[in-house]
């Protein structure tokens, strides 16, 4: 199977996944790079569309895909979709031409956002994620708690490490600069962010992550590591510091995060 990042918007991933002469595209807020890239590859169809969460940057190109294409719509079962779909949560099947889907529910981001997670055939396995899981950070707390993020995030670090993480944004340097400042000693974090800054110095994506990866250098699954917890803690009044328990401290973590 071939894996596509389609680029979108300014800083938006479409993740196109092709198996011969099928495709399914991931979270299309715009139909234009879908369609386009369908045009290239007239043998190919457009089969399945997967959203991971209402948000316009990611359903904005449903109405138009489904119009031309006839694709069927796989989303959040506790999410407004704007076309007619399947609603999904954990636990739920979904097959695509041999592929089977492990359907995850995320929350934090959204309250119903959900996560697809699959293993083709002698390759790394894929998550598609949508906007709970970012290279080097994760989505801002829009809908849910940070209980229900810190939770969404345990889990998903409980996948196998050399998982495809397919975020859907390029989002990265960014994150990596905040996460820096959270983990200066954390020499593969900054092996990494080298790294980063060359791929997209030439225009090419940082994305897939392995999940592996992630977990060296991202502070947001790192949030109980020594190193982040006292980031953290130095960061807070010294009567607060000590009070900080697990979720605390992931919430001000993500409250540094949004004013770094």
């Amino acid at each position: 199977m071939k894996l596509i990042a389609l680029p979108a918007f300014s800083d938006n991933y479409i993740w196109l996944l092709q198996n011969d002469r099928h495709a399914l595209v991931v979270d299309p807020g715009d139909s234009a790079p879908v369609l386009a890239w369908l045009r290239e590859h007239p043998s190919v169809q457009l089969d399945l569309i997967l959203v991971t969460h209402h948000h316009a940057d990611h359903v904005g190109g449903l109405a138009e895909l489904v119009a031309q294409t006839g694709a069927s719509v796989c989303g959040p079962a506790l999410e407004k979709m704007p076309v007619d779909g399947l609603g999904l949560q954990e636990g739920d099947p979904l097959e695509w031409h041999g592929l089977h889907f492990k359907v995850l529910d995320v929350p934090g981001h959204t309250l119903g956002h959900i996560a697809f997670w699959a293993q083709p055939e002698g390759q790394d396995p894929l998550l598609f994620c949508g906007d709970t899981l970012f290279s080097g950070g994760c989505g801002r707390l829009f809908e849910g708690t940070p209980a229900q993020m810190l939770d969404s995030l345990d889990r998903l670090s409980a996948l196998p490490g050399n998982t495809r993480v397919c975020c859907a944004h390029e989002y990265t340097l960014s994150n990596l600069k905040f996460a820096v400042a959270v983990d200066p000693t954390n020499m593969p974090l900054r092996h990494y962010a080298q790294a980063c800054a060359e791929l997209r110095q030439q225009q090419q994506p940082t994305l897939p992550v392995a999940l592996s990866t992630e977990l060296a250098i991202n502070p947001f699954l790192r949030s109980r590591h020594p190193q982040v917890t006292a980031a953290v803690r130095q960061r807070n009044t010294p009567d607060q510091a000590e009070a900080l328990d697990d979720v605390s401290i992931f919430a001000a973590l993500r409250s540094w995060k949004n004013e770094f």
